[in-house]
């Protein structure tokens, strides 16, 4: 299903990459504080909010490109938001810490619903 421009999409987010946002709550609300914890969380959702209006707001995932999916991203502070469209609209399908080695980002998308 196609949606007109301006209107707006549904955001839904795979069970792989709200299962990842939960385990960086829980890293964050151990080291630092619940406050800060909400904080991060809040921010990652906060920046997907723009997808409904503005589905093509990311760059081109190059790490997964070979798939064809057209995957996308986003950053916020040290996380990459990966996303792409689908018929219900957008899916994040998987919230990555740059920090890490992207090689993981190819290696995760074997967990993504």
């Amino acid at each position: 299903m196609n949606r007109k421009i301006g209107s707006l999409m549904k955001v839904v987010w795979s069970k792989f990459a709200s299962d990842t946002l939960r385990e960086i709550f829980k890293h964050y609300k151990i080291i630092a504080s619940k406050e800060i914890a909400d904080k991060i969380k809040e921010n990652i959702f906060s920046s997907t909010k723009q997808l409904k209006t503005h589905p093509s707001a990311g760059q081109i995932e190059q790490s997964l490109k070979q798939l064809g999916e057209e995957h996308r991203y986003l950053v916020r502070g040290n996380y990459k938001i990966i996303y792409k469209k689908v018929p219900e609209g957008i899916l994040i399908t998987d919230v990555f810490d740059t920090r890490q080695d992207p090689i993981k980002i190819k290696n995760s998308r074997n967990n993504i619903i």
